[in-house]
């Protein structure tokens, strides 16, 4: 299925049926007193979460969504049946909003989330609702109340433990392929990833059990990418909710050396938005495999990094070299951040 990250639906939740007026009646008896059934309520529209899914090309055909109306009242006081309430389901990790005003509705973040986004009609009452002491035969019942539509504006911002960053052909596709089962298109061409794609990555050490993270991995970045160049762009929100980034560089760039590379992709980010650049960040050289252990040209790349602020990793996802490595202090980041958050009352 193609990767849809936004859309816009209109939902409507369903009328309240209408209250009866009526009077019981028998032969030769044409009034023997009020029995005038209240309506059922109107469906409700609520989103809900689909653990498994991760595009929302299944809502992109379909544009309208109409709960069922409330059935109306019958006579010997039958109360009408409720309409049936609509569940759309979304991926973890789409924002909902009112297309016309922009106002956040909610997210749906964890497989239990269940959102109400248009309450059906209350019911209509009969008349024998009206019945008082001074008052035995109303001639009065209501009608049930009209349902609400919305336009409902959907953006899918993936969940991921981790986010790779980098340039075009920057060897991220092929880091997500060599550390998790994900298969992304790999290939010695800029961008070969057109969408995000996410890969769970299975790590276990000696002294610790096994755990597993999620690592998603954006179309390359250029330079304007925050100002709407290349197709890293429309991408950029996925990787909001990272916990960490890992800024992926080409040591064989010969446009920029990796400090630049790094300022660059830094530079992108906060344009984007401020508060990316405050997440825990490694900077991974990948392609070492390339360059003769202790070479010149190695020590010069580890030299020209030294004023880097974040940690650096040489990697190859070709030989493996220096990947056990990464992964163990993703792991141990994570760890750390999960631990601060549950902390933080």
């Amino acid at each position: 299925m193609k990767f849809i990250d936004h859309t816009k639906i209109i939902v409507s939740s369903g009328n309240g049926g209408d209250g009866m007026m009526s009077f019981h009646r028998a032969r030769n008896k044409p009034k023997l007193g009020p029995d005038g059934g209240n309506g059922g309520n109107g469906g409700s529209v609520y989103f809900t979460a689909d653990s498994h899914g991760n595009t929302l090309g299944a809502l992109r055909y379909k544009k309208q969504y109409k709960a069922e109306h409330g059935r109306k009242g019958g006579s010997q006081n039958k109360t009408g049946a409720c309409g049936k309430n609509l569940e759309i389901q979304v991926p973890l990790g789409t924002v909902l909003f009112e297309e016309e005003t922009r106002q956040v509705l909610g997210e749906i973040l964890n497989k239990n989330d269940k959102l109400l986004v248009a309450k059906g009609g209350k019911r209509g009452y009969g008349n024998l609702s009206y019945v008082t002491p001074t008052r035995q035969a109303p001639y009065h019942s209501t009608q049930g109340q009209k349902g609400t539509t919305l336009s409902i504006g959907c953006e899918l911002k993936l969940l991921a433990d981790v986010g790779l960053v980098g340039l075009p052909n920057a060897g991220k596709s092929s880091f997500l392929s060599t550390v998790s089962s994900a298969r992304p298109k790999v290939a010695a061409y800029p961008f070969t990833t057109l969408s995000p794609k996410l890969g769970v990555v299975d790590y276990c050490s000696p002294a610790e059990r096994c755990s597993s993270f999620v690592i998603a991995d954006i179309p390359g970045i250029i330079n304007g990418a925050s100002h709407g160049k290349g197709l890293g762009h429309q991408f950029l929100k996925h990787i909001e909710r990272n916990k960490i980034l890992l800024l992926m560089i080409d040591i064989f760039n010969d446009e920029l050396s990796p400090l630049a590379t790094v300022d660059l992709l830094v530079q992108e980010m906060s344009n984007f938005n401020a508060t990316m650049i405050k997440k825990k960040m490694f900077v991974v050289l990948n392609k070492i495999d390339l360059l003769p252990e202790n070479s010149e040209e190695l020590e010069s790349v580890k030299k020209s990094l030294h004023k880097c602020k974040y940690p650096v990793h040489l990697i190859s996802t070709q030989s493996k070299q220096g990947i056990q490595k990464l992964l163990g202090e993703i792991r141990s980041a994570l760890l750390e951040i999960d631990s601060s958050e549950t902390a933080t009352p």
